[in-house]
């Protein structure tokens, strides 16, 4: 991918606000350590309310491990040991008194692959509300219809919400999954390349979603895609060996990146 083609891709993205937002999670001297082996380094970076951040790096450069150390998600691996500091609102997300649950009750996630649960596509959705302990039929339908029509999903399926989610083309699983994860009204979005798998026609669906999604809350994606990040992020920061190299609107890591570094990956030198 040369540079001037990344340029034209940078040029079409959404522009920031005039004044800076306030930081909705802040990542502070964050490492991640799998057993021995330090996934990231000393990473610290904020993220700002209401916008899509976009992480770029090559294969094994840290940017998941970073993704998910937002919502706490690490904790479910063994062997996985976290130090430094990560805030929601200038609170912190860890430590022993701090419930994880309700950590990614706030933060969300979508995954690479979409991961349907065998229920109906209602029971997807409604799932999450379930699992807080939400009885009342109405107040489910109601979210579950809100959640749908957020994932520009409900127009398709809203005649038959009693068939199986696992019936759903790959576009629309990857959306129903994002449904799911709207369900319980987060405030912050992690995705972790949500549209790797998908053609370009769903991939243009999911990207349209990312942009209309930001009005409500904020993102954060991982994308292998440079010209997707290009596309739909406000902000872009590029990783390398478990390291932050760089971090800046979205247009100036594009055309302007002040790292040799981030210049020779966006230009094909590597990864």
């Amino acid at each position: 991918m040369g540079f001037a083609a990344l340029r034209g891709a940078a040029e079409v993205a959404p522009t920031p606000e005039e004044s800076v937002a306030p930081a909705k999670m802040r990542a502070l001297d964050l490492t991640v350590r799998y057993g021995t082996k330090e996934a990231i380094k000393d990473v610290s970076l904020d993220v700002r309310a209401n916008e899509i951040l976009a992480l770029i790096g090559p294969s094994g450069c840290g940017k998941s491990t970073f993704l998910r150390s937002l919502n706490r998600m690490n904790d479910t691996i063994d062997g996985v040991t976290t130090t430094g500091a990560v805030e929601l609102d200038g609170e912190p997300i860890y430590g022993p008194e701090i419930d994880p649950v309700l950590v990614r009750r706030r933060v969300g996630m979508v995954f690479q692959r979409s991961n349907p649960f065998p229920k109906s596509i209602f029971d997807n959705v409604a799932y999450g509300l379930r699992i807080a302990g939400e009885r009342d039929r109405t107040l489910i339908a109601g979210n579950v219809e809100r959640a749908l029509r957020q994932a520009a999903l409900w127009d398709e399926v809203k005649d038959r919400l009693d068939e199986s989610g696992l019936g759903l083309s790959g576009g629309q699983q990857q959306r129903l999954c994002i449904a799911r994860a709207l369900a319980v009204e987060p405030e912050v979005l992690l995705m972790d390349e949500p549209a790797s798998a998908l053609d370009p026609i769903a991939t243009a669906k999911i990207e349209d979603l990312v942009s209309e999604l930001r009005q409500l809350l904020t993102i954060v994606i991982v994308t292998h895609n440079m010209q997707q990040a290009a596309r739909v992020s406000h902000r872009t920061g590029f990783f390398l060996m478990g390291r932050l190299v760089e971090i800046d609107d979205t247009t100036n890591v594009f055309t302007r990146p002040q790292q040799s570094e981030t210049e020779d990956y966006i230009t094909g030198r590597f990864g």
